[in-house]
């Protein structure tokens, strides 16, 4: 997700600031390849360790991380879109098809549970349901706007909920442990992306889209505010948490400026993009040395 969204934002960077150099082509094919990397060792742990696999669909925590396959998929196909269609159409159409899937049985285990706790909440929870409000980006252009403004509406309707939810849990019940608090970040991404979807099926920026836009960077704001608590930490795989939204907050304010003008969102988009892209190869650095001192994939 986080190469992914780096991907779109040098696509999206490249294009309307017309810059002399591209990027986003070795990105794309190297988040292309990550994810079929992935997909196979996750596709031979599931035959090696099924009773992992299914301990970690029914695990309060774990769980909220499987639809991240799907919206692997759905931010593919908004990235080979400018530059393969039909590539992009059939991977928009199984991913959308398997989140709306795993959105069903997510909320399905919440309703119908008795192992949850208030302690278990965390921003990973947007991931399941939150997440289809990503689906327009590319939808409108491989499915009628009525299927786009479907999910969309299933994204916006919980988003709110959810945010009170996790304000409550982390005001009256502690803060988040370690290895959880980086999720903080995936705060910045509903709706940030649902800027980009609410532009993509409205065709302009009203007052809704400011008020998405603003809460965004707001969040952004707060959470570069808490830096020395960010800062404390050790290296987790929960730190790619930082990476996506990042991505999606800098693609927003792209396209703030493209559908303003203005040379705020202008400045303020090349930090970002400066600073999404420093954070993620950061990141790929500290997962290799994670992977080479067998850091990670170790019991919890």
């Amino acid at each position: 997700m986080g190469l992914g969204g780096l991907t779109i934002a040098w696509q999206r960077a490249e294009a309307i600031l017309q810059l002399p150099f591209h990027m986003s082509n070795g990105l794309l094919a190297a988040s292309t390849l990550l994810f079929i990397a992935l997909a196979g060792f996750y596709g031979a742990k599931s035959m090696k360790y099924r009773d992992r696999v299914v301990q970690e669909w029914g695990h309060p925590i774990k769980m909220n991380f499987v639809p991240t396959i799907s919206i692997g998929l759905i931010l593919l196909s908004i990235a080979w879109l400018p530059i393969n269609p039909a590539y992009s159409k059939l991977l928009w159409l199984v991913g959308t098809a398997t989140h709306l899937l795993l959105t069903l049985y997510v909320i399905t285990q919440w309703v119908h549970h008795s192992k949850f706790e208030i302690a278990h909440l965390n921003p990973a929870w947007f991931i399941p349901v939150v997440g289809n409000i990503l689906v327009p980006i590319a939808g409108v252009s491989h499915a009628p706007v009525e299927v786009s403004w479907f999910f969309f509406s299933i994204g916006l309707t919980f988003w709110p909920v959810l945010l009170t939810i996790i304000f409550y849990r982390v005001i009256f019940h502690g803060s988040l442990p370690e290895r959880l608090l980086p999720t903080l970040f995936i705060l910045i991404a509903p709706p940030a992306v649902g800027l980009l979807s609410y532009v993509k099926l409205t065709g302009g920026v009203d007052a809704f889209a400011h008020i998405l836009y603003n809460a965004a960077l707001f969040f952004t704001l707060l959470l570069f505010f808490q830096a020395k608590w960010f800062a404390r930490l050790k290296f987790f795989l929960s730190w790619w948490a930082y990476s996506f939204p990042l991505a999606a907050v800098t693609v927003a304010t792209l396209i703030m400026f493209q559908q303003t003008g203005s040379t705020l969102y202008l400045r303020l988009s090349g930090v970002l993009l400066g600073l999404t892209t420093v954070v993620i190869a950061g990141l790929v650095i500290q997962t290799a040395i994670a992977v080479k001192d067998r850091s990670i994939c170790v019991e919890e």
